[in-house]
């Protein structure tokens, strides 16, 4: 079902490469010369929003992507390390979008432990030092296993350490006491409030991406090509 579901967005790309072969080779270099505005994500601003509920990262006036994560689901993984994750952040770079963070913590219900809510609570402390995007991605790329709540205090500040600047009173304090418990709950209601969506979930420029399509996120280097829709 997953290739099937995928098949029209893979021709589609086809296609867009087909149309530049007159002088793709030239595209392509100028592509790949391209300098983003954002030279690295350790320049994109981040800020919360004013309901206190999401992260948002880059350029506040571009169109929105809107993700909505579980740290603890393993297709939220998948889209960072191998699917649209890239796309995402390039497009965040150039200032084609701006994307947006709800965290979920519904799979400590499911699964039981607290490992969701500690990781949105650590990534919450990572903002205050501007370091949430870079923390999100070292986080994601050494999850555990989904059932095992394996986001312990210890493995959050450790991983934390691979991120330049980030530890330190604050931000460990703010790990092991869980000081922003209400950001937290706040935006598991927000959460919710959209319909409790399957995570990984995405809303662009207003409109939720089909969850037929989902396959889309979790496939390198096809999203961009389905943005052009949502403009």
């Amino acid at each position: 079902m997953r290739a099937e579901r995928i098949r029209p967005v893979l021709v589609a790309v086809a296609l867009l490469g087909l149309t530049g072969t007159g002088c793709g080779d030239q595209t392509n270099a100028a592509q790949r010369e391209r300098r983003h505005p954002y030279a690295a994500v350790e320049e994109l601003p981040e800020a919360l929003t004013p309901d206190g509920t999401t992260i948002v990262v880059g350029e506040p006036r571009q169109m929105p992507v809107h993700m909505y994560e579980d740290m603890r689901c393993s297709l939220c993984k998948e889209v960072e390390v191998t699917g649209a994750g890239a796309s995402l952040l390039e497009m965040t770079l150039g200032k084609e979008v701006r994307t947006e963070y709800t965290l979920s913590s519904a799979l400590d219900g499911r699964l039981g432990g607290t490992g969701s809510k500690k990781a949105a609570n650590a990534l919450r402390a990572a903002l205050e030092q501007g370091k949430f995007a870079e923390y999100r991605a070292v986080l994601l790329r050494s999850q555990p296993e989904e059932n095992g709540d394996g986001y312990t205090d210890t493995l959050l500040l450790q991983t934390g350490s691979r991120v330049e600047s980030l530890r330190g009173p604050a931000f460990d304090s703010a790990v092991r006491e869980m000081t922003y418990a209400d950001f937290v709950e706040a935006s598991q209601k927000a959460y919710e409030a959209v319909g409790a969506p399957a995570v990984p979930a995405a809303d662009i420029n207003g409109k939720r991406f089909p969850d037929t399509q989902s396959d889309v996120l979790l496939t390198k280097d096809v999203l961009p090509v389905w943005m052009a829709g949502y403009r």
